[in-house]
Order: structure tokens, then sequence, then C-alpha cells
């Protein structure tokens, strides 16, 4: 006769499932911590800088020695960020869920966390030579300890945040040739003046989000959504193409890689007009869009410029 009773799955089976969900949700909380997302288009400027200056010579062993410090450094920075922000976090939707705003993760952990990978990845680009660690340090101190505290207070925020973010060209340069060259002045400039429409789009697509909190990011009186934004955006641009033009001049860009430049960045300037145009959501949309193309494409060119001598393609 057939027992009527079922076989009862192992208990080990759902204690492991149970151990697979936690660990899953700790490698979640991790990368949160960190902005991995964030992390890695950080790193991929520094990357690409290395590339640029070195050319065919470059080390990939230096090459991911220099990933495992500028992402460590980069990860400590965005984790003392969450932790100093972590009440305003909790109050915009796009980051209420993050790790240390809701208690995941402690804040004790969090410092912790970001102390270990600060000391650890400023080791590591230490090792390249000491311009590259002092530039490290650098940044960190400046978007933890100045530019997060001042998204609360002023919009110039944006331009001391620039700062930091421009940063990991000149890390990338510096980590090849040892001193700050006139190409990692070129890219610092280019990086520099990217993030204005660049995060002023971002700010004006999360406009209510960021007022919930209490920052006012925008370059105008109150921190307004106004057509000023999408002129000033392209302003920035204009400076782009200025200095691609000193760039060609100094002979840093060859004819070719400067004409690619001076196109990508009028794209990205149209851009900007359309949204001092119509200054509208979707305006500010295509804006941001177009600048998470222009960084990664400028880049490019001017790696295939030093690499591929791209300027003899025109």
């Amino acid at each position: 006769m057939r027992s009527s009773f079922r076989t009862p799955k192992p208990v080990a089976d759902a204690s492991l499932a149970s151990t697979s969900a936690v660990w899953r949700q700790r490698l979640v909380d991790w990368a949160m911590l960190v902005k991995f997302r964030l992390s890695i288009m950080v790193l991929f400027s520094a990357l690409m800088a290395y590339g640029i200056v070195g050319g065919s010579h470059a080390s990939w062993s230096d090459w991911l020695l220099l990933a495992v410090g500028g992402f460590l450094v980069t990860g400590a920075a965005n984790a003392l960020n969450q932790v100093l922000e972590r009440e305003y976090d909790a109050l915009m939707k796009r980051t209420a869920n993050r790790p240390v705003a809701v208690g995941r993760i402690s804040v004790s952990t969090a410092v912790l966390s970001a102390g270990v990978m600060a000391a650890l990845g400023l080791s590591v680009l230490t090792c390249f030579n000491p311009l590259t660690g002092f530039l490290g340090t650098l940044s960190f101190v400046i978007y933890a300890f100045l530019y997060t505290p001042l998204k609360r207070y002023t919009p110039l925020a944006v331009v001391v945040g620039a700062i930091p973010g421009a940063l990991p060209v000149v890390i990338g340069a510096a980590a090849w040739e040892g001193h700050w060259s006139p190409m990692a002045s070129l890219l610092f400039v280019l990086q520099f003046f990217w993030q204005f429409p660049h995060f002023w789009a971002v700010a004006w697509v999360a406009d209510e989000d960021y007022k919930r909190a209490g920052f006012y990011l925008l370059p105008t009186r109150g921190g307004r959504r106004t057509p000023v934004v999408g002129l000033l955006s392209a302003a920035f641009c204009l400076f782009s193409m200025l200095s691609v033009l000193l760039g060609y001049f100094a002979d840093l860009l060859s004819g070719g890689a400067a004409l690619a430049l001076f196109l990508v960045n009028l794209y990205f300037t149209d851009k900007c007009w359309k949204l001092y145009r119509k200054a509208d959501d979707t305006a500010a949309r295509q804006q941001m869009f177009a600048s998470f193309v222009h960084l990664p494409l400028s880049l490019l060119i001017v790696l295939m410029d030093n690499i591929l001598e791209f300027g003899k393609l025109f």
C-alpha cells in the first residue's frame, strides 16, 4: 500500500537557499554602497587616459593595477557620500533603497569599509608614483568632504564636484607619465566642462527628488528650472570646442581627431540648445542621454588618435 505522506524536502536545501539569498542581497548592497555603475564610469575615464598617454606601450598589468586602485578609491568616496547623506537619501525616491539609508548596512560598517577601501586604493595608486597617490587623495577628500556637504547650501557645489569628477583622467595619465602633462591638462579640461551640461540635465530630470531632500543644484536663482539651464549648458559645450581647438594648435590632437571631437560637441550643443528653447523634461532627458554618449566617445576618439593614428583617416 502506498504511503499517504509526501517526502519532505531536505531542511538543508532550504537552509542553503536562504543562505544564498542572504549573500546575494549583501552583494547587491555592496554594489549599491560603492555606486558600482558610477564607479565603473569614473574608472573608465582613468583607464582611457592611461591608454591615451601610454599608447601601444601601455602595460596590461599596470592597467589592471590602476583599475583596482581607482575602483577602491572611488568606491570609498561613494560609500562616505552615502553615510553623510543617509538622512537625505531616505527622502528621495531614487535613493530611498540605498543600504545605509534603510539600515541594511550600518553606519559603522560603511565607514569602516570606506576606510579600508581608501587605504588600499590609495596605496595601490601610490605604487605608480607619488603624484597619482596625491591626486587620488585629493579627489577623495574633495568629493566626500567638500562637494557632498556643499550640495545642500549652494549650486556652486557642482563646480567643486567637477574637480574630483575630472581628476580621474589626470590620475590615469600620471600613472604612466609621472607628472601633470599637457595631454593630461587637455583631458582634464574636456571632462571638467562636460560635467556641467551632464549634471544639470540630471538635476533637471530629478528636480522634484532633489528638492524633497533640500538640494538645489540648478544654476538659477532658487534652483528653478528655467531655459537658462540649457543656455549655460550650451555655453560649456562651446568651451569644450575651444579646448579642442587649443589642443589642435598645441599639437595634442590631429586634424582628424579635432574635427571628430568638434562634431561630437556640436551634437551635444544642439541637445543643450533644445533644452534652452523647450525647457521641458523631454529635452532635459535628451541632453542627459547625449552626455552619456559624449564623454566615452570623446575619450575613444583621442585614444584612437594616439594608438591607431586616427587622424590619418581624414
